[in-house]
């Protein structure tokens, strides 16, 4: 099994991973599906189903796949440009995209929020059809945004969760318990059998330019949050608190007035500034997903602004080691706040971000098992229950929360040997079994728990 830390963490725009870039990417597809069939066009539709459709005007999924069929990706998105187009289409109820013929296409018609039909094969679900010129669907294609950006098609998707391909790597595990065995047996770390794995099939310059550039997206997101104020999008009018906290801990440098646990305020600050950038529509890095993109980044500047002899050298470790976590907890598990709730999300983001920070640190392959194993079982049973749909209450919160509890893994990780009772494997199964038994009402729809409990209107 591989999973490339490029596929893992992944530059793309906000609220939502799943449910903004998912679809972008859906939609690109489906217009290279129509430039390479034999059919003539004349129009398009598309329908949202499930989580999609509950949340869908909340995590901007309508936008997302209007712009998604105009041509924009999340890589090369550009907001100015992106409001343009939104304008034109809704004006003149047409769609121009390169290699296929001006198409019709109007938003309030063509654009269904299907609320009662539920699609088979996971929670995110949407139908893109296009069709003739008396209106007939002559080209359909069922897709599944199934967290962290990642799109499958419907028949992708039955034919099983392994469908990589590609040469075989070095070191192919598919567990935690593989992973251990083949770094014991190497005698490599976690972070190198990763590494020889990507070079492998990318090549070191992609690694090392690619590695890079991640980080210094995440970082770049992290100062932007801290210095950017206001009120963010959506009618919450929730308040932008990243500068002000950040502001303030600043003017107490110095001056003896810090407890010890102010460290823990410093962590909640950079994950904050993240995912305040990603519910304004950011750019951010899927670290896995959106939802849970401020875990990691702020695990990762605390470690190079206040860990004693850290070093930027020590970033591609931090992120290889993390990327081979997240990859078990695809594989095994999942990732998607919609299919699993946010244990999926902001657990699985603790759980790579800690067993990153125990690496770059000195952590022993086992004690780094350890530290995601901690992080993941302590936050087994969460839900996602967004409140009015938007990626804002309570998941900017969760993730400093996520980020004070991947350190705190990560440390007591290293206080042992690396020998536990519970292995990473038996907690990723468990939060696996726990998503599958969770209500559907707690899964991102916003049907039940602090969305329906909290005013928001």
């Amino acid at each position: 099994m591989f999973l490339s830390v490029f596929d893992m963490f992944k530059v793309g725009i906000g609220p939502s991973s799943s449910h903004t870039m998912g679809p972008m990417v859906a939609a690109a597809r489906f217009l290279d599906l129509m430039r390479a069939s034999p059919f003539q066009f004349s129009g398009l539709r598309a329908s949202l189903h499930g989580s999609l459709a509950f949340t869908g005007v909340g995590h901007a999924t309508d936008r997302a796949t209007i712009l998604g069929l105009a041509g924009f990706t999340p890589e090369t998105y550009d907001a100015e440009r992106a409001e343009d187009t939104l304008k034109e289409i809704h004006d003149n109820r047409t769609l121009s995209v390169d290699g296929l013929p001006t198409l019709s296409f109007d938003p309030k018609t063509d654009l269904i929020f299907d609320y009662d039909t539920r699609l088979e094969g996971h929670a995110n679900g949407m139908m893109l059809m296009a069709t003739d010129a008396q209106g007939d669907v002559t080209l359909r294609e069922t897709y599944y945004s199934i967290g962290g950006g990642f799109v499958m098609t419907e028949a992708e998707l039955a034919a099983g969760k392994d469908t990589d391909e590609g040469a075989p790597v070095p070191f192919p595990f598919k567990s935690a318990a593989e992973m251990l065995a083949m770094a014991k047996t190497s005698g490599k770390t976690i972070a190198a059998m990763k590494r020889d794995n990507e070079v492998s099939r990318n090549g070191e310059v992609r690694l090392k330019t690619g590695t890079r550039r991640l980080w210094e997206v995440m970082n770049d997101c992290i100062d932007r949050g801290l210095t950017t104020d206001g009120i963010l999008p959506g009618g919450l009018n929730v308040k932008r608190r990243a500068k002000g906290i950040h502001d303030a801990l600043q003017a107490e440098r110095g001056m003896n007035l810090n407890a010890p646990h102010t460290i823990n305020d410093w962590m909640s600050v950079y994950a904050m500034a993240v995912n305040e950038e990603n519910a304004a529509g950011g750019q951010v890095v899927t670290a896995p997903t959106n939802g849970a993109a401020g875990v990691l980044p702020a695990t990762l500047r605390y470690y190079l602004d206040h860990v004693p002899g850290a070093s930027e050298a020590h970033v591609e470790d931090f992120l290889l080691t993390a990327a081979a976590i997240g990859g078990l907890v695809k594989f095994n598990a999942s990732i998607s706040g919609a299919e699993a709730g946010c244990q999926a999300e902001v657990g699985s983001a603790a759980a790579m971000s800690a067993a990153g920070l125990c690496a770059v640190m000195g952590g022993t392959p086992e004690q780094v098992e350890n530290a995601a194993e901690i992080a993941l079982e302590h936050h087994l049973g969460m839900t996602c229950d967004p409140v009015k749909g938007l990626v804002q209450v309570p998941c900017i919160e969760r993730n400093g929360l996520g980020a004070i509890k991947a350190v705190s893994a990560a440390s007591l990780s290293l206080r042992g040997d690396g020998t536990h009772l519970v292995p990473l494997d038996a907690c990723i199964e468990t939060m696996r079994q726990t998503g599958a038994d969770m209500s559907e009402k707690y899964k991102e729809t916003s049907l039940g728990g602090l969305a329906v409990n909290v005013p928001n209107c």
